[in-house]
Order: structure tokens, then C-alpha cells, then sequence
């Protein structure tokens, strides 16, 4: 068992989220349960997944994982061009929010790659 908080990835995921709630703040009432609550959700879901990888026995485990954590990841990358394409989330916001999300992928990818090899 792993300590999820030891993890980089987890760490710049985590981050992730707090910006994707912070840029969403002011996104219009009618999109709570929308587009606000979707990206919301994905983009908590990457470092949750992360951390309930650590949280089993196996490599293999935190490999099925991590896998469902680079889903997450992929939807937020498109509802943040979603919400910028409905000029909801400005395009500071915006690159912020898809360079990190880019980053996370990149990384939890290759944490996969590793998983897999040693499993």
C-alpha cells in the first residue's frame, strides 16, 4: 500500500482540481448540474482514482486505477474546450486548465507504462 499524498501525479491532480473549481465559480446557475458539475466531477475523479489505487494490493490493481484516473482526465480536457467554446471559461482559465490537465495525462500514462512492466 501506497501513500497516494507521496505521488507527484497525484499532487499536480489534486491542483488540477482546485483550479477547475476556482474557474467554474462563476459559471452560470443554469449550468450546475450541466457542465459545471461535469467537470467538476472528472476532474475530482483523477485524484480520487489515484488514490484509491494506492490504496490496493497490487500493481495491477493501481494499474485498473489509474487507467479509470486517465479517463477522468480526457473528459476534462474536453469540457474545459467545451466551456471555452461557450466562452464560459476565458482563454487564461482555459490554457491554465489544459496544460495541467495535458501534464497530468502525460504523467499518469507513464505511470501506467511502469505499473504494467512490473506487473
Amino acid at each position: 500500500m501506497k501513500n497516494f499524498r507521496d505521488l507527484k501525479v497525484w499532487e499536480k491532480a489534486h491542483k488540477l482540481t482546485l483550479d477547475v473549481y476556482r474557474s467554474t465559480k462563476e459559471f452560470p446557475k443554469e449550468e450546475q448540474y450541466g457542465i459545471t458539475g461535469q467537470i467538476r466531477r472528472a476532474s475530482a475523479s483523477i485524484p480520487a482514482n489515484i488514490a484509491e489505487g494506492c490504496g490496493r494490493g497490487s500493481d495491477a490493481d493501481m494499474a485498473r486505477f489509474v487507467q479509470i484516473a486517465l479517463g477522468s482526465a480526457s473528459e476534462v480536457e474536453y469540457h474545459a474546450l467545451l466551456a471555452h467554446d461557450l466562452t464560459l471559461l476565458d482563454d487564461t482559465n482555459y490554457r491554465l486548465i489544459n496544460e495541467q490537465v495535458c501534464e497530468v495525462k502525460r504523467m499518469l500514462a507513464s505511470l501506467l507504462r511502469k505499473l504494467r512492466a512490473e506487473s
